[in-house]
This record gives C-alpha cells, structure tokens and sequence, in this order.
C-alpha cells in the first residue's frame, strides 16, 4: 500500500468523529475509531467490509516502512511500538501486534500542542511538583488514562518557569516540546536508545537537572531511578498499577527480599509524589480525569519503611491527609459527582472502596432532600407482630 493510500485512510478515519483517541484494525471487524472511551464503526466508505488478514498485515507494513528493528520485535516478541506522522500534522503512538495467527494495530492519537495545568484543570499540587528540586515522582494507572498528557503538562510548567536541562526518554516521543525557559532533549526507545535502564543510566552523564522515564519496567530502573535522585536529580516515571500503595508494593515487588530492607528506605527518602489517574465517563460526554494524590510525609515514610498496617494503610493515610493535598480518587469521586458531572452508576463502578464511595454520595443526596436508599414504606405485618408480641 502506497503511503499516499494509507494517509488517506487515516485522514478519513479521523474525521468520523470530534473526540478521536484511537484508531483500531482488526481481522473480523470494519476499521473503528475510538471515542470518549468507547469504539464506533468508521465512515461509511471505511466501514463496508470486515477486514481481512491481507488487509491488516498491508496497513501494518506499510506503517513499518521497512524498519528492520521494528519489524525484528514484530516476527520475534509478536508486537512492536513506534511513532507514525501524517503529511497533514497529525502524529500517531503505533502499537502493531500479532493475535490467532494475524495482525492487529491501534494508534493513538496524540495532541500537537502541550497543555497546560490550567487548561486540563488539573490540581494546584501539579505545579508544587513542578517546582520540586530533585526525588522521584510516579504517576500510575492503567494504559489510556492520561498519564503522559498530566505528565506532559507539568513538564510545560518547568518549561515556562525554569531554566534546566531536561530529558525524557519515551516509547515514542508523544509530546514534543519547544523550549522556552529550559532545554529539551527528548529521546526515543529503539531510535536514539535501546532500553529504558541504559537511556537512564546514559542521561547521568548528559548534565539534566528533570529526566522523564517513560516507563518504570524493571529493578534494574528503579535503581538508576533512585540513584539520580539521591545524586540530585528531579525523575518522573510511570508504573502500571491501580492505585498509590499498589505503586510502592510493586516497586519493592522486583527485589528479593535480602534487598527489600534497604530499598524501602532509600525510596522513602527519595519518592516526593504518588498520583494515581482514571478517566470517567461524563454524564453530557467525553470523559473527566480523577486523581489519587500521595504526598511523602512522615506518615507515608513510616509505612513504606516499616510496611502497611492497621490504621496506618496508604489508602488511610491518604484519606485523612487533606492538609497535605493528599486525595483518595473515591474522595475525588465525590467531587465530581457533588457537581453532577458523573452519575452515581459511574462512580459506583470507579470506585476503590464501595463502602466509602457510597457513604459520600448518601452525604450528597442528603444535602440535596434526596432518598438515600430504595427501601420506602417499610412496614411490620400485624400478623407477624401479634405472633411476637
């Protein structure tokens, strides 16, 4: 398939709907787009006929473009992931993957201009991160949630205010930055380094006051992670988990257990941050980013170096520690939903502890004269009270 055929497509298939995130192709199905979390079928001219595997496997090496590295991860670990740029603008992150003997490909639409905190309203601690001097702040959450834009956007915070060397090593290179006030070198896995350690441990020598890693993956990260911090240096870095005391669990997961001891302290002296992000469905569409906020106080010290325990859980900690700007995404949930952004099926199904959720939202509907249950005119049989009385 000429590229000329194939921009084409993509141009069309962007266009079927306002809010696009991805652009999914698979063997049985039409070419879809997904929007505000949900796929729909792709224009009419797009959407005729289920793709076939030829069709599949020519969208997925024409993409390729007959880069032998991507297409060695393709035919020896079954997937490969790279950046895809349209003459018109727009730029892809492009993950092609074999499944039941043929191929499949998702691309992520990705933003052309870096937002800023306040434009993605995110909270006012987003720009105390900003401002941190050096340690290690995680942002987690499950693939799709945001995480790169809100990392993206504090990035631009640093960029407007302060003049440092920064580097991110990404996989690709979703959000480019032009430099204001600091200087930008931004790397990509496969093309300019070969894993996420070694691009870790080469930025050492490359003089950056931030380093942004794109994925925590590995002990051996995490050690180069805490090293730079300990050596003076600000590191941002995403870890696929659900929620801030699954972050650090994981993180002490990868070492054995002689080693745990030694780790707990070092990432209690380094870690500044925890935030943990989920996308909601809005009531009116789209969709609306919670939070999980974890700042590093003593009380989080004390827990990571000494571990969880009862009244003293990250998920508790969090909770009563408002006056550090710590939130518990069921705690924001009820923000959003006292605004009437979400509807209460919504935060139910978000929701990390259903008890506590539900006790919010009783607090809400309460305030506003309305039934907290669905339990009404309960009443006591005659018969059944003659017999116990």
């Amino acid at each position: 398939m000429r590229r000329a055929e194939l921009n084409q497509i993509l141009e069309e298939m962007l266009a079927a709907h306002p809010r696009i995130s991805d652009l999914n192709f698979t063997v049985g199905r039409p070419c879809q787009v997904a929007a505000d979390g949900k796929l729909h079928i792709a224009p009419p001219a797009l959407a005729t006929e289920k793709l076939v595997p030829y069709q599949t496997e020519q969208l997925a090496l024409s993409l390729i473009d007959d880069n032998r590295r991507l297409l060695a991860d393709l035919f020896l670990h079954g997937s490969c992931d790279f950046s895809y740029k349209l003459d018109s603008g727009p730029r892809f992150r492009v993950n092609v993957f074999s499944q039941k003997g043929t191929y499949s490909i998702v691309m992520r639409k990705l933003e052309s201009r870096v937002p800023t905190i306040d434009e993605l309203d995110l909270p006012e601690c987003f720009k105390q991160m900003a401002r941190e001097k050096n340690g290690v702040i995680l942002f987690t959450g499950a693939t799709g949630t945001g995480k790169t834009t809100s990392l993206a956007a504090i990035l631009d915070q640093i960029n407007r205010n302060e003049q440092l060397h920064v580097i991110t090593l990404e996989d690709p290179v979703e959000y480019v930055h032009i430099p204001q006030k600091a200087t930008f070198n931004q790397r990509e896995l496969g093309q300019d380094f070969d894993t996420f350690a070694n691009g870790l441990r080469a930025a050492l020598r490359q003089a950056p006051h931030v380093i942004l890693v794109g994925e925590i993956r590995d002990r051996e990260t995490v050690e180069i992670a805490l090293n730079a911090a300990e050596t003076g240096h600000l590191v941002f870095s995403t870890v696929h988990t659900v929620s801030a005391g699954h972050t650090i669990n994981r993180i002490l997961g990868m070492f054995s257990t002689e080693e745990e001891r030694q780790v707990r302290f070092r990432l209690a002296d380094s870690l500044r941050w925890v935030v943990g992000q989920r996308l909601l469905p809005k009531k009116e569409g789209g969709r609306i980013a919670v939070f999980e906020i974890m700042q590093n106080n003593v009380r989080v010290k004390d827990s990571i170096i000494n571990g969880e325990r009862e009244g003293k859980t990250f998920y508790e900690i969090i909770e009563n520690g408002h006056a550090y700007d710590m939130k518990t995404f069921d705690q924001h949930i009820v923000e959003i939903f006292a605004k009437g952004l979400i509807d209460e099926e919504t935060a139910l199904a978000y929701a990390s502890n259903r008890a506590k959720l539900r006790q919010g939202i009783d607090r809400i509907k309460a305030s506003r004269g309305e039934a907290t249950t669905d339990i009404e005119n309960l009443e006591i049989e005659d018969e059944y009270f003659a017999r116990q009385y």
